[in-house]
């Protein structure tokens, strides 16, 4: 069994680039007997510059769509073997234009007909195949254009995350964990206010009862974060407290809290959802948008970092 057998699918970027260097190692043997002195990973450069003639670093970064240092390092080795001329842009001097040398023009006709023998070659290959995987690269680099294999690797492995998220609600024995949650994130980017002690040291007082709710989400059974429903009237609450601790970020825990949250606020029966935060938090104001909070002005706040109010009618 090989290494791609046993690992499958994760072995996709190295199967591809070992039959890179495969059809690359033969290529490299017909140029040879073909009195070409060219590498073949440079082919792209040379096809790009006869048929373009002349064309700076970024022009052919984006013709053949390698990235630019790769190109620019290619060029450099194309230069040293002759194959290229690099001058100064006529219009501008910062800019290189690179040109088929002597050498390299009177290479094209060879690579006309090795060209047309290489193409009958693949074709020949193609024929024999089940499948065209000619035709399944395309559709794959299609694919990669509409969501990029981190994309979806990342909603996979946030998807997995989120499994071991449990949201329950507040529990005396969580009472240490709901303020130390809290102070975490106030002390690390403002200062702890009168209105923030009243809450974190006194939630069954202060928030749960005259009618209030307090979530807690725990990751792998462990209290990772926070986040409170305060009565303001009996369809008005507001939303508040809401706190993941830092190691238990990028696993949509914020997210999942405040589905639970909003949730929990039509189970009680309200209408309207209010919350205050600073612009400062972008992860925080970006998934207050992302829940269907929007911007509002309302009444002074109590909180003197609070420099943007939000809500959302149930």
């Amino acid at each position: 069994m090989t290494i791609y057998q046993e690992l499958g699918k994760m072995a996709i970027g190295s199967r591809l680039r070992r039959l890179s260097e495969v059809i690359t190692d033969e290529a490299a043997k017909i140029y040879q007997e073909s009195n070409i002195d060219l590498e073949p990973r440079w082919f792209p450069i040379f096809h790009a510059l006869s048929k373009h003639e002349a064309m700076s670093i970024t022009e052919i970064a984006d013709y053949i769509g390698h990235s630019h240092p790769s190109v620019s390092k290619m060029v450099k080795q194309m230069t040293k073997a002759g194959i290229v001329d690099t001058t100064k842009g006529s219009t501008d001097g910062r800019k290189n234009v690179i040109t088929l040398s002597k050498k390299g023009l009177s290479l094209i006709p060879k690579f006309d007909i090795l060209y047309r023998d290489f193409c009958s070659g693949v074709e020949e290959v193609l024929g024999e195949m089940t499948y065209d995987i000619w035709k399944a690269i395309e559709e794959m680099e299609f694919l990669f254009e509409q969501e990029s294999l981190y994309s979806r690797l990342n909603k996979i492995r946030k998807k997995r995350e989120a499994a071991k998220v449990e949201i329950v609600d507040f529990e005396p024995r969580y009472k240490n964990d709901f303020k130390t949650i809290n102070q975490i994130w106030i002390e690390q980017n403002f200062t702890m206010e009168e209105e923030d002690y009243k809450a974190l040291v006194y939630p069954e007082e202060k928030i749960l009862n005259p009618g209030g709710h307090i979530l807690i989400a725990l990751y792998e059974g462990k209290p990772v974060g926070t986040c409170a429903l305060i009565k303001m009237d009996d369809t008005s609450y507001e939303l508040a407290k809401m706190g993941v601790l830092e190691e238990a970020k990028g696993k949509s825990i914020g997210y999942l809290l405040g589905l639970a949250t909003i949730e929990k606020a039509r189970e009680i029966g309200a209408k309207r959802i209010f919350l205050e935060s600073n612009t400062k938090l972008t992860p925080a104001i970006n998934l207050y948008f992302k829940l269907g909070f929007k911007k509002i002005t309302g009444e002074p706040s109590p909180y003197q970092r609070c420099n943007i109010q939000m809500e959302m009618f149930l």
